[in-house]
């Protein structure tokens, strides 16, 4: 019996598994024309980033699902710009205006759609900082298949800007509470076992923290072959402390070419020792999967479980874990550095925050909460 399109795509999206999310595998081969599937494996051979690819295939997935539910047809390519125009009014829209005009904003029938098929989880606007990621990412594609659209047209960014300002929204960062050093001792209180589960989360929160607040898919990705042994350094008692450096190779804030070094000292490479001897890992992934029976996989943890490692160790500690997040700790380093009057140039060559601006929010915050100005009563 010969295989259908389906089948096919399933198949070609087979060959690509090492970094998509192949647990959606089956629900993206119907969503995904063959050019797409096409497009995306060129990509890959093309050397683009695995997180990068990730979030232009999810991206893809939700673009095709919502172009089938609003135009009954999948994505043309280019797209034209009145079709561009639609997808920013079916996301970015009033709540308010939606109770008297109700056919303000995305159709009932395109959001049931799009909710009955588990694409859509909100029932409001979208964020416009996820609206113009989606429309990057359909520029992006557009451009990989050799074509040129529309994207940066007067009229769509005109649409998008009077859309964000009809409608404010309040910036929240990405995680609410910053895990500042109090938390994170709070949250390693709950790894004090010699078991593996307690030894990984235990370092993985403190190497996280430590080396600067590092993105989880940098904490993630991290291998063994990215560890050097450095001198030890003298302790305020004069006693040696174990010393490492972590190349971390291209991030998202270097340029190409550019290898970015972190160190850890003390502590955290004391948990970072044990975890690595405890599991017997000697090469490969650092931080890996753990089945339900004990056994430590040889498959990386993927940069979703960092952040539930994070919400778990919360919620053991007795804290809201949907306060905290992955992000927390990148956050709370350097909230945590400026509480202890760090400056902020020696701060920022560990979090290798390029911008000053960004992260100097975290000292202006920190002081602004403690100084005489929050105190007049």
């Amino acid at each position: 019996m010969p295989k259908s399109a389906v089948d096919l795509r399933a198949e070609q999206l087979d060959t690509i598994a090492a970094v998509l999310p192949l647990d959606r595998r089956d629900e993206l081969a119907e969503l995904l024309t063959d050019q797409d599937v096409e497009t995306l494996r060129h990509l890959v051979n093309a050397g683009m980033g695995d997180n990068t690819l990730r979030a232009l295939t999810s991206d893809l997935a939700y673009l095709q699902a919502w172009s089938m539910a609003a135009t009954g047809s999948p994505l043309p390519w280019p797209a034209p710009e009145a079709l561009l125009l639609k997808f920013v009014a079916h996301h970015l829209w009033d709540e308010t205006r939606r109770m008297t005009d109700p056919d303000h904003g995305m159709p009932a029938t395109v959001h049931s759609a799009l909710r009955l098929a588990g694409h859509l989880r909100t029932a409001g606007p979208h964020a416009p900082d996820t609206v113009r990621r989606r429309l990057a990412s359909w520029s992006t594609l557009t451009q990989w298949r050799g074509l040129v659209g529309t994207f940066s047209s007067p009229a769509l960014k005109s649409a998008i800007r009077l859309a964000v300002r009809a409608v404010p929204r309040t910036r929240r960062r990405k995680s609410a509470k910053a895990v500042t050093g109090d938390v994170l001792a709070k949250l390693l209180a709950t790894c004090e076992t010699a078991g593996l589960r307690d030894l990984r989360d235990r370092a993985v929160l403190m190497v996280g923290f430590a080396s600067g607040g590092r993105r989880r898919s940098e904490i993630a990705s991290l291998r063994v072959e990215q560890l050097a042994a450095e001198e030890p350094v003298s302790g305020a008692d004069g006693s040696p402390l174990p010393s490492l450096s972590i190349h971390l190779g291209r991030t998202k804030t270097s340029g190409d070419g550019h290898d970015e070094v972190v160190y850890l000292t003390g502590r955290p490479v004391d948990a970072l020792n044990a975890w690595l001897q405890a599991a017997k890992i000697d090469k490969g992934s650092i931080f890996r999967a753990i089945d339900r029976w004990g056994n430590v996989s040889r498959r990386t943890l993927d940069p979703k479980s960092v952040n539930d490692i994070v919400k778990y160790r919360a919620a053991l500690a007795g804290l809201e874990a949907g306060e905290f997040s992955a992000h927390g700790l990148r956050s709370g380093y350097l909230t945590e550095a400026a509480n202890r009057g760090i400056p902020l140039p020696e701060a920022m060559e560990q979090s290798r925050h390029r911008s000053v601006q960004q992260a100097s929010s975290y000292y202006n915050d920190a002081t602004r909460r403690s100084g005489r100005a929050a105190r007049m009563l």
